[in-house]
């Protein structure tokens, strides 16, 4: 299956990151090369490197930006590891750093990678499949409690606690296995009436499991300083998420290094001298268009943040 991913606020983010066309350019989260494609094809004397831990990624990615292969590095790893990707290429700074925190619609599209509950296939969710844990794994051998504060927290769904409990429930008489069986157990634990008007019973419940398996609000929690540090003066960082505690996440943290002072606010100077780090250039959120929505109904919960470093 050929790796198609819908590059998301394309040009929103290509705009946002003003690319200068000898500056160094990161994409942390490549997919199948959408915009890094648009990032390349602006660069002269630039360079470019891109991220992804999916060895199809990866793969899609490489034949995509073949054209620009000079300027192109692209790196198998997790971009929480960025700093230190970014020393063994003897990069200091950075101009530019993208991060799309979707999963492309290849992921979602490939049966056997159990990403969606539109297929039945094995619960797999792995975006890096050199690792251990699985959606089985968190599925089958999670508390309870644990099953409640994934599907509360990163799912938002207010039948979490019920969700959990027919889960346990299932497994008890034999382990749960394959997407449909779990979009069974969701079903069975959703009033009728609401499955009615909520969309798909198992979206958010799929989607809870998928961050938890692969650590994707802590991996962003942990890079965010690393990634501001990076930037070059005047350099951006554009982040697209898709999900309200990630979107929370970096509007904080956008903040944090935009305002640092940590004094009482009836202090009539700064003493704790922390010094801003730049500005968040978007105040609110940009979403996409009306046009990409109907292009595109994945990019329906679409933000874009853009920071910029100070000069």
């Amino acid at each position: 299956m050929e790796f198609n991913h819908y590059s998301v606020l394309l040009e929103e983010t290509i705009e946002g990151l003003q690319i200068k066309p000898q500056g160094t350019y990161v994409d942390g989260t490549l997919g199948g090369g959408g915009h890094a494609y648009h990032v390349c094809k602006q660069l002269d004397g630039g360079r470019f490197i891109g991220i992804d831990q999916d060895a199809a990624a990866i793969e899609a990615a490489g034949r995509r930006l073949e054209e620009f292969k000079d300027k192109v590095t692209i790196v198998r790893s997790n971009y929480c590891n960025m700093k230190e990707i970014m020393k063994e290429q003897g990069i200091h700074g950075v101009d530019g750093i993208v991060l799309d925190l979707g999963v492309s619609s290849y992921q979602l599209d490939t049966i056997e990678r159990g990403f969606s509950y539109k297929y039945d296939t094995d619960l797999d969710m792995r975006m890096d499949q050199r690792q251990m844990l699985t959606a089985k794994d968190i599925v089958n051998e999670y508390s309870e409690r644990e099953l409640f504060r994934v599907i509360r927290d990163y799912g938002e769904d207010q039948f979490a606690k019920n969700i959990a409990k027919h889960i346990v429930k299932a497994r008890e008489e034999k382990p749960i296995e394959t997407t449909f069986q779990l979009n069974e157990i969701i079903k069975a634990a959703i009033p009728a009436k609401m499955r009615v008007t909520g969309g798909h019973p198992s979206k958010k419940t799929f989607q809870a499991i998928r961050i938890e398996c692969n650590r994707e609000l802590e991996v962003l929690k942990n890079t965010l300083d690393d990634m501001v540090d990076l930037l070059n003066p005047g350099g951006r960082l554009c982040i697209i998420t898709f999900h309200s505690l990630e979107d929370r996440l970096v509007k904080s943290a956008f903040r944090k290094h935009e305002n640092p002072c940590t004094c009482p606010s009836d202090f009539p100077v700064c003493v704790c001298g922390n010094k801003s780090k730049g500005k968040a250039v978007t105040r609110k959120p940009i979403l996409p268009s009306k046009e990409e929505l109907e292009a595109n109904s994945r990019s329906k919960s679409a933000k874009l943040r853009v920071f910029e470093k100070a000069l």
